[in-house]
């Protein structure tokens, strides 16, 4: 009959990560979703439950007011046939009921919300991911019992419109892993694309597919504003600049092209493209964005981490 979703610390991430499952869910009836059959009498298909796709969800908040605007983002959810049970402060009860529970809230709470009186207990024997940036697995282990099988997770803002990124650390060895790879994968490619790497990689991770988003907007931004100097409207030079770069994305995506083959296939001798790839390399943009990276990798590392006194 599937499992119980939960989410702890129900923001931005936690919002976008249940509307796009329960979405994909929609999604997926409409077309037959079911992976296995069943034949009864002659003539019958009855559609065999899917094990990783959850039927019960819960989102948890510390606030009864966030809890009342989450109420009303979900209620339209309703409409798909699935509910959303919202709750304020009752994270235990939440817990004791999941089968699988992801940690949303800020990094620098997660100590507390696990040190709550019977959350380690109700966690037991449960699968926890955690998508806290700079929270790291052994910190994670630590404030949970042994059985809990614990995750780290790495979605980006994408994925409130289902083009998000996910890394997964690798999991441990264990007789859940393969079922709670398949959780994990049902979960995180209804909202986007989804891959497993070791955790060492997870600082650099954030940097590049978390804060991307808001470096990839800055040269998008830049670009309009090279279109509107240029004499184009700013609403058409935004939606050029726009649909340009996720051209390119889905370029390198789709047919695994190398950008720079795709560079250099735009770029003819003595024309345009190569006279603004000068311009580029002069204001030194390719190691200032690859700095970027670093920096905010720097910083990751640092979120989960106590505020110095």
């Amino acid at each position: 009959m599937g499992y119980s979703l939960c989410v702890l610390g129900c923001g931005t991430m936690g919002i976008a990560i249940l509307s796009g499952v329960i979405d994909s869910l929609h999604t997926s009836s409409l077309s037959n979703g079911f992976q296995k059959w069943e034949l009864h009498t002659p003539g019958t298909l009855t559609p065999i439950p899917d094990a990783t796709v959850p039927s019960q969800f819960t989102a948890c908040v510390s606030r009864e007011e966030s809890a009342q605007k989450l109420r009303k983002i979900f209620g339209a959810l309703g409409e798909l046939g699935q509910s959303v049970e919202v709750l304020a402060s009752k994270n235990l009860d939440a817990v004791k009921t999941a089968d699988v529970v992801i940690l949303c809230c800020k990094p620098q709470l997660a100590h507390i919300v696990l040190s709550e009186p019977g959350i380690k207990e109700a966690l037991d024997g449960k699968l926890l991911i955690s998508i806290l940036a700079g929270v790291t697995m052994h910190q994670l282990t630590n404030w949970v019992l042994p059985t809990t099988r614990v995750v780290r997770a790495m979605p980006n803002t994408p994925c409130k419109i289902r083009e998000g990124m996910t890394v997964v650390s690798n999991l441990l060895a264990s007789e859940y892993a393969e079922s709670d790879r398949a959780v994990i994968l049902k979960i995180f490619s209804s909202i986007g694309r989804c891959r497993f790497l070791e955790e060492k990689h997870f600082d650099a991770c954030t940097a590049l597919s978390g804060s991307g988003p808001a470096f990839a907007c800055i040269f998008m931004e830049a670009m309009a504003d090279g279109g509107v100097m240029m004499g184009l409207p700013r609403a058409e030079a935004l939606e050029l600049a726009a649909q340009t770069l996720q051209g390119a994305a889905r370029m390198v995506l789709q047919s695994g092209t190398h950008p720079a083959q795709i560079k250099d296939s735009v770029t003819t001798p003595g024309g345009c493209t190569i006279a603004g790839l000068l311009a580029l390399e002069d204001g030194k943009v390719r190691s200032t964005i690859a700095r970027s990276i670093q920096i905010a990798t720097e910083r990751a590392s640092e979120l989960g981490q106590p505020a110095k006194k």
